[in-house]
């Protein structure tokens, strides 16, 4: 019986995602960024479900500094919390505690690339004009219907996120026929929305955890490749998740070895970018999945 012996570099979803280069605009400049990355997250709000990821400005210029010496590409800064059941605060608030942030970390590290987490057009023009390179939007543009116009102008990437629901209300029985069509389909319907609004880099985020059941995710983790054929790069945000505790009977707290070995799986499955509150274990994760599937 004949066998197929695959070639180096053959593995399907590392040459569609990692061996093709790609160019972000950012605003007057061009760079090529190079995948596997790792987005380290800083959370500027006081109720963020990792504790240790809450911070403040002098925080804040401690943990960038670490994150960047570990490793990270891209520093998520976000001022309003997404977690399952957290209310909406106002815009003013958010404001309030996400410039100084942006500001402080572009002052001292001005070659960093500050994503800002929010679906909020006036928040994310207002950062991105005070130094932030990036959009990371929850609402992939639904929350907020200038969005997707606001990012056009400004000319930086933007991440659409799925959810269903909204933070306060999302895991209360989300329900799908087939997770991971749905997801798959709202993903490429949102790229094709961003990209007709003008906006050049998209990035897709399947949004583990909102709206969606332990098992949800993990049929969504199971079918990420899925998601390569869009032809953005693909975000996932599986760090310190209840995924993972549920499983394991950890808290966030006690979940890194389990983020790792989910990291690892995105990884191998097509997965561009992770978000994560560990920027150390994720480059070494990174490191080792690339030496797997490059040799």
């Amino acid at each position: 019986m004949d066998m197929k012996v695959e070639e180096p570099n053959s593995h399907p979803n590392f040459a569609a995602m990692h061996q093709r280069p790609i160019s972000w605009r950012i605003k007057d400049r061009l760079i090529e960024p190079k995948f596997p990355l790792v987005m380290g997250i800083l959370n500027a709000t006081p109720d963020s479900f990792h504790a240790a990821s809450r911070v403040d400005v002098d925080v804040a210029l401690r943990l960038a500094e670490r994150m960047l010496t570990e490793g990270a590409m891209i520093l998520d800064v976000g001022g309003q919390s997404s977690r399952p059941g957290s209310a909406e605060g106002s815009p003013q608030e958010e404001l309030k505690r996400v410039l100084p942030v942006v500001s402080a970390i572009r002052a001292r590290f001005p070659e960093a690339l500050i994503s800002v987490d929010t679906w909020r057009s006036t928040i994310a023009k207002e950062a991105v004009e005070h130094g932030a390179s990036m959009v990371n939007d929850i609402g992939a543009g639904l929350m907020d219907s200038e969005m997707l116009s606001i990012v056009a102008q400004l000319n930086v990437p933007y991440v659409a996120m799925h959810m269903q629901g909204r933070p306060a209300t999302m895991q209360e029985a989300p329900t799908y026929s087939d997770v991971s069509a749905e997801v798959t389909l709202f993903l490429s319907e949102r790229s094709n929305a961003a990209h007709d609004a003008g906006i050049a880099d998209v990035i897709v985020d399947p949004g583990f955890g909102f709206g969606k059941t332990t098992a949800h995710n993990f049929t969504l983790l199971n079918d990420l490749e899925r998601l390569v054929p869009i032809g953005a790069p693909v975000l996932v945000g599986l760090s310190r998740k209840r995924m993972i505790n549920e499983v394991l009977g950890t808290g966030p707290a006690e979940a890194v070895n389990g983020t790792t070995v989910l990291n690892t799986i995105a990884l191998m499955k097509g997965t561009s970018i992770l978000r994560v509150h560990d920027v150390k274990e994720a480059v070494e994760c990174v490191k080792l999945t690339l030496a797997l599937l490059t040799n």
